[in-house]
């Protein structure tokens, strides 16, 4: 009985974190709606009008950037953490639109040290085009928003069911590990020492950082940028140490182009990092790995930068990859002597 009820504990406790019918009151709201009838699937447009703002700018989060009515409320409900926690004053601009998120350009909070701010905010499930990440979720585990792995708890049953049945619950697990899956690995490189944004705050559906570039132009992405014959060697160079050290600690990009390479006064910064995988745990890591390599070699070819990227990667998966397995094995074989 009192197993049973540190699993309800532990289970109430994941559900408070995840469950968007305890967090979102739009949601409940749509919810109860619902209760006791069944309605039609509903239009692109109507979905458009519940995600219009509850409330507004409630609690003075007023914005300079004005957002069109159906981005509205999601915006600003994904921003209100970090405005509460005084991170930021302001929503400035639309710096990137993609198909699972956008970046904001923000105000910092006056003595924060950094007058601006990039938040990237995912879009809602409904518009929202995640690739298939299965690949890239082999050999990674679930993620809470506190960067707690589930997989590490004795009392996580419940909650994988979800997973595998698929419920809303399910999918909001799967959102919040796979955003916390790029805040722990920025937390990770930028320690480390790699071209990344330093990472400043997570929320259920945002990741504030660094902002990268001006105070009217965002960096550009390497894919835009013609660069001068005398720096294209060194951020090749940059490039590859980035990706080397990525591997040194586990992780393979996983999505790696001149795409999302910013490129700022003579600097890179490499970004998005949601679908970073395991360089031990997946099965498809050596393709994932010479894919990344391959998009950077060709970039920089364009660039006039010719190198073969075979044997960068041949050289990197021996170094950081084999070996490390090679050493896990005479430890593991080790501790058996001594046991015996």
């Amino acid at each position: 009985m009192t197993h049973n009820r540190h699993l309800m504990d532990d289970y109430d406790d994941y559900e408070n974190l995840y469950d968007p019918l305890k967090n979102d009151r739009q949601t409940r709201r749509s919810r109860k709606a619902k209760a006791g009838k069944h309605t039609p699937k509903k239009s692109e447009s109507a979905i458009r009008a519940e995600l219009a703002p509850i409330g507004g700018t409630e609690g003075g989060f007023e914005t300079t950037y004005r957002p069109s009515r159906y981005e509205e409320g999601w915006l600003l409900n994904s921003l209100r953490d970090f405005y509460r926690q005084e991170y930021i004053t302001d929503v400035l601009a639309l710096v990137r639109g993609g198909k699972e998120a956008s970046v904001y350009r923000c105000a910092a909070r006056p003595g924060l040290g950094i007058d601006l701010l990039a938040a990237k905010v995912y879009r809602p499930r409904q518009f929202r085009h995640l690739r298939n990440d299965k690949m890239y979720r082999e050999g990674r585990g679930i993620l809470t928003l506190d960067g707690q792995d589930l997989n590490q708890s004795l009392h996580n049953d419940r909650v994988m069911r979800a997973i595998g049945k698929k419920t809303d619950y399910g999918k909001q697990v799967m959102h919040t590990s796979w955003l916390m899956y790029e805040f722990t690995t920025l937390q990770t490189l930028y320690n480390i020492g790699a071209s990344v944004p330093r990472p400043v705050a997570a929320s259920p559906n945002a990741i504030l950082m660094g902002y990268i570039g001006g105070p009217t132009h965002a960096a550009p992405a390497l894919s835009d940028v013609e660069l001068d014959k005398d720096e294209t060697q060194a951020l090749f160079d940059e490039t590859l140490r980035n990706i080397e050290l990525m591997l040194m600690h586990g992780m393979i990009h996983g999505d790696l182009s001149a795409y999302n390479i910013l490129y700022w006064e003579g600097q890179i910064t490499l970004i998005d990092f949601p679908q970073v995988t395991s360089s031990q745990g997946n099965s498809q890591a050596h393709m994932i790995l010479q894919r990344d390599i391959e998009r950077v070699c060709d970039y920089f070819a364009s660039q006039g930068v010719e190198r073969d990227p075979a044997p960068i990667l041949r050289r990197m998966w021996k170094q950081h990859v084999e070996r490390r397995e090679q050493d896990v094995a005479a430890d593991l074989s080790r501790l058996t002597a001594e046991a015996e």
